[in-house]
């Protein structure tokens, strides 16, 4: 626990060319505090914080595995496990049991076995690898893994109650590995012993092993060349070999051990009989259809098939694939063919495995299966088999994240307790029906809810538009209700010519979301350039939606290149009536007779419904903000929103300026250009190139009005932006290394660099294409979600600015000015006086200065100072741009509710700004205690809610004031602003820098918040380099830093957020959502919160099969496999062959007290608790016989009585 003591007013005597508070002079060291002048008043912060009360580590993964290759079932224990191409395991068992496991090497998972009611599990891998992880812990961990060096694994075999597992091979061979010390047999069944002599090619890789029902001495050996051998492993010879013209894929036994069936390349299922192996006793081509002339149709390989036997009906033979190649674009299938009757089951995606579930895990019983679990692409489903029409189970997990790709994440914890519930409620009324009535068949593991619970959600984009609420309590996740964008605007029409080339297009693509949970409004900005403002009713209502159209387009005819002279820029209050706010019009003016040149060539991405709608309960839209295109230019993307609904505000801004909408009267309030935002505060000097003012009354930054021309409309004005035939808005897919690098938000991918004042062209392939679509097409292909994103992100500034720029660029999307790039040529030298931004004038860096913009970043609402003289905290906005410039902008509200829907409000700039190294990111308030500050709100109520005449309906406001907690301590409150390089801490009125941190030197920030942790709050940041970091507030004291994701991508970068308890997320991978804490709390309660994968569970009972039946169809045959695979027996295996690495974990206690008496005997008391298990086990299991044993002895009694006296004819 540490005190700060800072003086924390009466720093306004410093003149205002040398409180340019917000620059770097401020410190530049990690925590700086800067000096202050005495005051009279002191305050004393107590921050509680400290390294130990963090501690990163991942919790839980959501979603559906991406690029599964794999999948497994314990039929008694009822838990599924999923292998993916990276090297993830997924186990899941009832909901809450979900557990995700990542092998080191990162090679795909070929195959898993569970060792069926033991915990444990089997992974083989693509680099040849064995790995058995004990599942009886929460976390699961590898207890061992065998290297194969020489040879390639191919198939596995775990027999049911076996420590043996056969291991076949690319050359042939069948291996076998003792389960219990992992290591190899010397048993080797050699592939030039299990074919002829004579015969002259080689049989192929090992495609199945499976032991036989009849006698588990016998293995079925299938190679993939189409050889069938059964191997005696007493013998050690063949029992008979098949050689077939058709490559097999699989095999599949009957239960009796008399026959069994293939799957072959040709589409074919073949039977085969045991008394003659000779040929096939039967041959099928289920999808095969013979034609005019004779033929068979040629199909598609069966890549496995399951026969299983029913007590009640006939057998079930089920099968993916063979369909006939003629029938382009038919859907992949699973086929059930029970009987006589065959039904074909399409699925949306290619089918990867599936797995028959049966009652019993005996392979000599009958099976009488009940589900198929089926592994595709991109879902799970379960097929019900006890009903005719085959009906899908309802999936309890959340395996829908992808249905259409993430573009976008938002995370919040400790939402107010109604909220989830009736999210719920209005979402439970348009599920899906026609599931199974059954219980979902994987039901295994045990979890209970936490004690330390608190309502979370997450809010997921989508590239079709679509909004999902997720209820993520408890570390699960279920989804809460689903969003359709799209159904507010018409469908778009298709143009001609190049229509089909615009099939693929995602105009309603979700860019960003802003949502309060305490007044229930909701936000969505979009790719094609639009905001939709969403009010909650739990009424359905007829409505019509409002349309506002926003003209942020301006001309690069103002540059930034700042003076040689300018090393103390002096910010002063700005210049009278510059900046006058803009009035505001609800209802834009007809393209036709009246208005400029300008404004008469201008589109929509989009069109907005303009006809009264029926709107569900929910969520229903009430305003459309749009970005329209001018002059044939697609509108820049809206980088930063901010909505207050308090205020009734809602700020947008992008890389030309900022807008300000009165959502209540829906009007525009302000539209101004970055530049003209600052007024006579301008700590640069701006250079303006060749004077275009015959453009700039039509396409400046204006409303759709035909009264535009007012003098103070024109000052807010600035040139239009570099003009070009088309700009693409999409998240693109590819990097140029020449464009500008933006904060958090977005630039141009397609835009080239051009001379002063001519009209930008594109050039190449690209340039003609665009040129040709119009304005009324959306400005992209194809929005591309987070999901796809793949670049890896540049770790150092040694890669150079370009890559960095080039990042930057794939992660938001639109051209902005950046504060490194414009002090690039400086660093150096301002590192010892960094509130200077002077430089010389190099050629190389004008160029970049005359072909940029200041972007808005960031911005935020909140009760503050927008002046250093006020007394009292005001409504203001807090813009922060991509140069690193904090501008405030005070807000006057009408404070009556009557006068609020009728007087208008007033806004504009005031001339405070502040500095900061990079683009600004995050912004947050504190009191002069330390606590946070809640931005007000609008306590929430039903806009559609029956009139009660005897209470009027009022808004009621809750506001978080800065001074209300602080009578002994003074008035203001703390500022803390996070950019992309570097942290400050702000005193407001006086605007006086009280700390600095510089956050990083070779890399830049990702992602900044303030969030509350451990009944404190701090400031959490991720970087470009992986690195999680977080510090205190306000002394911003760095309390922990660890390296998180070393190879970091665009996804990630783009999908990560923070949020309050010490929580984050990210999307992991195109399909499913990684959650992660970096709270010492929550990670010591984790273990109570995760579920428990493995349950004692009695293994069920082999059934009797009677003594005819036994001594007339023979036996099953038992035999002592330690006999004949053990190293008495058989020897030890080659050493070279494979290499035996032991598991870094088992028992987690034991990674403590691993050397030395401590864990000589914890590991004696593991085994010592182990063998006692194992007896008591023992012990009930003998009980179970004795009481078997007796009741067979009184029954044979009993039946030998009853016989007794009778004649053999008479039995």
């Amino acid at each position: 626990m540490k005190k700060f003591r800072k003086v924390l007013d009466g720093l306004t005597t410093s003149s205002p060319g040398g409180s340019t508070v917000g620059s770097p002079s401020c410190g530049s060291a990690a925590g700086t505090p800067t000096a202050a002048a005495p005051t009279p008043r002191e305050i004393d912060v107590l921050e509680t914080l400290v390294s130990e009360n963090f501690q990163l580590c991942k919790t839980v993964r959501h979603g559906f595995p991406y690029q599964p290759t794999a999948l497994a079932f314990d039929p008694v224990q009822k838990i599924l496990a999923i292998g993916s191409r990276s090297g993830g395991v997924r186990i899941l068992g009832r909901p809450g049991v979900d557990c995700f496991c990542q092998h080191e090497s990162g090679a795909a998972v070929l195959q898993l076995q569970f060792l069926i009611n033991e915990g444990a599990l089997v992974t083989a891998c693509a680099d040849d690898t064995l790995h058995l992880w004990n599942l009886r812990q929460r976390r699961p961990a590898i207890l061992h893994s065998l290297k194969f060096n020489r040879e390639r694994i191919t198939f596995c075999h775990l027999p049911f109650q076996s420590k043996w597992l056969y291991v076949g091979t690319e050359r042939g061979n069948t291996h076998i590995v003792n389960i219990e010390s992992f290591v190899l047999s010397g048993y080797v069944i050699m592939w030039n012993k299990a074919i002829e002599l004579s015969t002259k090619t080689h049989p192929g890789p090992v495609v199945h092993l499976s032991d036989s029902p009849k006698d588990e001495g016998k293995l079925l050996v299938g190679f993939e060349s189409g050889t069938i051998v059964q191997w005696d492993l007493r013998a050690k010879k063949t029992d008979f070999r098949i050689y077939y013209d058709e490559a097999i894929h699989s095999a599949s036994w009957h239960h009796e051990g008399k026959q069994f069936m293939c799957s072959h390349s040709d589409g074919s299922l073949t039977v085969w009989n045991l008394r003659n192996t000779s040929k096939p006793v039967q041959v099928t081509f289920p999808h095969g259809k013979i034609q005019k002339d004779g033929k068979k149709e040629s199909c598609k390989p069966i890549l496995k098939v399951d026969y299983k036997t029913s007590r009640n009906s006939e057998p079930f033979v089920i099968f993916s694939g063979g369909l006939s190649y003629d029938k382009a674009g038919r859907r992949p299938t699973l086929t059930i063919m029970h009987g006589k009757a065959i039904t074909v089951l399409e699925m949306d995606f290619p089918i990867v495995e599936f797995i028959t579930l049966c009652d019993t895990p005996y392979n000599n019983e009958v099976q009488d299966p009940f589900a198929v679990v089926v592994l595709l692409e991109k879902d799970l489903i379960v097929v019900d088999l006890t009903q005719s029409n085959f009906p899908v189970f309802e999936n309890p997990y959340p395996m829908d994240v992808h249905e259409s790709p993430v573009t976008c994440t938002a995370y919040f914890a400790d939402c107010p307790p109604d909220i989830i519930p009736v999210l719920y409620s209005i979402g439970a009324k348009h599920k899906k029906t026609g599931y199974s009535q059954k219980e979902w068949p994987v039901s295994g593991g045990m979890w209970t809810l936490g004690s330390h619970t608190y309502p979370e959600i997450i809010i997921t984009g989508h590239a079709d538009g679509s909004i999902k609420f997720w209820d993520a309590s408890a570390i699960t996740l279920q989804m809460l209700y689903k969003l359709k964008t799209s159904k507010v605007f018409e469908k778009p029409k298709q143009s001609e010519g190049r229509a089909s080339e615009l099939v693929d297009e995602d105009p309603f693509a979700v860019q960003m979301v802003s949502w309060c949970p305490q007044s229930r409004i909701f936000c969505v900005v979009g790719i094609s350039a639009h905001i939709i403002l969403y009010r909650f009713s739990k009424y359905d209502a007829n409505t019509q939606i409002v349309a506002l159209e926003v003209r942020l387009q301006c001309e690069s005819e103002d540059v930034i290149s700042p003076s040689e002279n300018e090393n103390n820029p002096c910010f002063s209050e700005p210049r009278s009536g510059s900046h006058s706010p803009q009035p505001h019009q609800q209802h834009p003016a007809s393209p036709g007779g009246g208005t400029p040149e300008g404004v008469k060539d201008s589109a929509l991405c989009l069109k907005v419904k303009d006809r009264v709608v029926r709107v569900p309960p929910g969520y229903q839209a009430e305003l459309v903000i749009q970005l329209p295109w001018l002059d044939g230019e697609p509108p820049q993307q809206i980088s930063s929103l901010d909505i207050n609904s308090a205020y009734g505000l809602l700020a947008l801004g992008n890389c030309n300026g900022l807008a300000v909408v009165d959502y209540m009267q829906k009007s525009l309030l302000l539209c101004m250009s970055t530049l003209d935002l600052y007024g006579a505060a301008d700590p640069y000097q701006r250079l303006t190139r060749s004077p275009r003012r015959n453009r700039q009354s039509t396409s400046g930054l204006t409303e759709l009005s035909d009264n535009q021309q007012s003098v103070d409309m024109e000052r807010s004005k600035s040139p239009t932006s570099v003009k070009g035939p088309g700009r693409k808005l999409s998240l693109p897919t590819d990097l140029k290394t020449d464009l500008d690098h933006v904060n958090g938000h977005c630039t141009s991918p397609t835009s080239q660099l051009c001379s002063a004042g001519k009209p930008r062209i594109p050039t190449g392939p690209e340039g003609p294409r665009l040129a040709r679509r119009g304005p009324g097409r959306p400005p992209f292909r194809k929005a591309q979600s987070a999901a796809c994103m793949e670049i890896s992100l540049p770790v150092s500034h040694t890669e150079g600015y370009a890559s960095r720029r080039a990042m930057l660029q794939q992660l938001h999307g639109v051209a902005m000015y950046s504060h490194d790039e414009h002090h690039t040529t400086c660093w150096s030298e301002r590192e010892s006086r960094e509130n200077s931004f002077s430089r010389s004038r190099s050629s190389s860096v004008s160029s970049i200065d005359r072909d940029t913009k200041e972007a808005i970043t960031t911005l935020q609402f909140g009760e503050s100072y927008g002046r250093k003289g006020d007394a009292l905290p005001t409504p203001c906005l807090w813009v922060g741009t991509s140069l690193g410039v904090i501008l405030l902008v005070p807000v006057s509200i009408p404070t009556d509710q009557d006068e609020r829907m009728e007087e208008p409000v007033t806004i504009g700039p005031c001339g405070t700004v502040l500095m900061l190294k990079g683009s600004v990111l995050r912004f947050g308030f504190l009191d002069c205690v330390g606590a946070l500050i809640q931005s007000p709100y609008e306590v929430w109520r039903d806009p559609n809610a029956p009139e009660d005449p005897d209470r009027p309906r009022k808004r009621k406001l809750v506001h978080h004031s800065p001074s209300s907690s602080q009578d002994a301590c003074g008035e203001g409150h703390l500022a803390v602003v996070c950019s992309e390089r570097q942290a400050k801490v702000f005193l407001m009125p006086s605007q006086s820098c009280l700390f600095v941190h510089n956050i990083t030197e070779s890399s830049f920030v990702l992602r900044a918040d303030v969030v509350s942790v451990s009944n404190s709050v701090c400031l959490a940041c991720f970087c470009a380099n992986g690195h999680v970091m977080t510090l205190s507030l306000p002394s911003l004291r760095p309390l922990m830093d660890v390296s998180y994701l070393p190879m970091t991508d665009m996804r990630i970068a783009r999908t990560f957020c923070f949020t309050n308890g010490g929580q984050a997320l990210y999307l992991s991978s195109p399909t499913e959502i990684q959650r992660m804490t970096y709270s010492q709390e929550m990670y010591d309660n984790l273990q109570e919160m995760l579920g428990e994968l493995f349950t004692p569970i009695e293994t069920p009972e082999a059934q009797n099969r009677g003594f005819l039946k036994g001594f007339f169809g023979g036996t099953a045959h038992t035999f002592d496999r330690e006999e004949l695979f053990g190293e008495a027996a058989a020897g030890k295996g080659s050493r070279s062959l494979a290499q035996h690495i032991p598991g870094q974990a088992g028992v987690e206690g034991m990674k403590v007290a691993a050397s030395g008496a401590v864990g000589e005997l914890a590991r004696a008391r593991v085994a010592l608790d182990e063998r006692g298990q194992r007896l008591g086990e023992l012990e009930e299991r003998t009980a179970l016989m004795m009481t078997s044993a007796e009741s067979f002895s009184k029954h044979a009694h009993e039946l030998m009585l009853k016989c007794k006296d009778k004649k053999w004819y008479q039995l």
